[in-house]
């Protein structure tokens, strides 16, 4: 019986690569480093099926190169690395990991959050120098959680995740988003417009996915609109956020911290932002548990599977 070849991009967790052997053919050994384009090309016109991640680019002259793919089913829950008209109109389905990650992400939103207000990692590098001096009342102090307001921009799955987390430290929670969420009982998420969610957040964390829309949605005019003693969140996408706007707001004072886990130019970060105190800055972890990473590798196996099998995958974006 003739396996259907599939390319991944990336090494998955071990279950993941572990299931694969008994329902396709692996066409090379993934590997932790990028692929090159050349490898690229060659995995895309050798496959039935694509496990890539948001790191790859895939777009329409990639895709030229295809003969035989089915489906491309993106290791992440965004897909703006992915030129789906393009795959459409090749007949190629694309999928995505809903659902899987959103607790993951949120807990991580909420260790940054911790972090920046408590001044988490800069005591850790003060212990870890062997010369902190004992505690005082005056040390490191930093801002209080509880009681204060989170702001939310983007109320979908993880933004919700967020939201119901926030209930153990007593926090109302404001939102911008399109449309109207029924909180959970006895806890109330008030919609806001945007301009009165940047004003009156304490804590601003940003989930809405990449689009044109959202580019550089919040810059220089929003960071102004923020309390000075306000933290801005991002676990979304990275250029959601004006990276220089950011940096001359938490050198000029305008907003008191951020915690970042997505970069505008990931893998590349702005050099002004590693030095700066206020910032906590995190290597892209949202979703980096193994029991998420493994579900989501295990969601793009079923997606390729309703598709190779004629159907369509229950995570089909398109």
């Amino acid at each position: 019986m003739n396996r259907p070849a599939l390319y991944i991009t990336r090494l998955l967790p071990p279950p993941v690569i572990e299931a694969i052997p008994r329902h396709y053919r692996l066409l090379t050994g993934p590997s932790d480093e990028p692929p090159t384009a050349t490898e690229l090309r060659q995995g895309f016109r050798e496959a039935d099926a694509v496990i890539c991640t948001l790191s790859d680019r895939i777009d329409a002259s990639l895709l030229s190169h295809t003969t035989r793919l089915k489906i491309i089913a993106n290791y992440a829950v965004g897909y703006n690395n992915i030129d789906v008209a393009a795959a459409a109109q090749r007949g190629i389905a694309v999928t995505n990991t809903p659902d899987v990650l959103t607790e993951a992400t949120a807990d991580l939103t909420w260790a940054l959050l911790l972090s920046v207000s408590r001044r988490v990692v800069e005591g850790d590098a003060w212990v870890r120098t062997a010369t902190w001096p004992g505690w005082r009342p005056t040390q490191m102090l930093g801002a209080e959680v509880s009681g204060k307001t989170l702001g939310i921009i983007g109320m979908g799955r993880i933004g919700q995740a967020v939201a119901r987390r926030a209930v153990g430290f007593g926090m109302p929670v404001i939102y911008a988003g399109r449309r109207s969420i029924v909180s959970p009982p006895g806890v109330t998420w008030v919609s806001r417009s945007l301009p009165e969610v940047l004003a009156e957040s304490d804590f601003l964390s940003l989930h809405v996915p990449l689009t044109q829309a959202t580019q550089h949605l919040i810059g220089p005019q929003e960071l102004a609109t923020m309390k000075p003693t306000a933290f801005l969140l991002n676990t979304s996408r990275g250029p959601v956020l004006d990276e220089a706007a950011l940096v001359s707001a938490l050198e000029a004072g305008t907003i008191a911290g951020a915690g970042l886990d997505v970069y505008e130019h990931e893998p590349v970060v702005t050099a002004a932002l590693r030095g700066l105190p206020n910032v906590v800055l995190l290597p892209h972890l949202g979703s980096a548990t193994l029991e998420t990473r493994v579900r989501m590798g295990l969601v793009c196996l079923n997606n390729i599977a309703a598709v190779l099998e004629g159907g369509t995958a229950p995570n089909q974006v398109r």
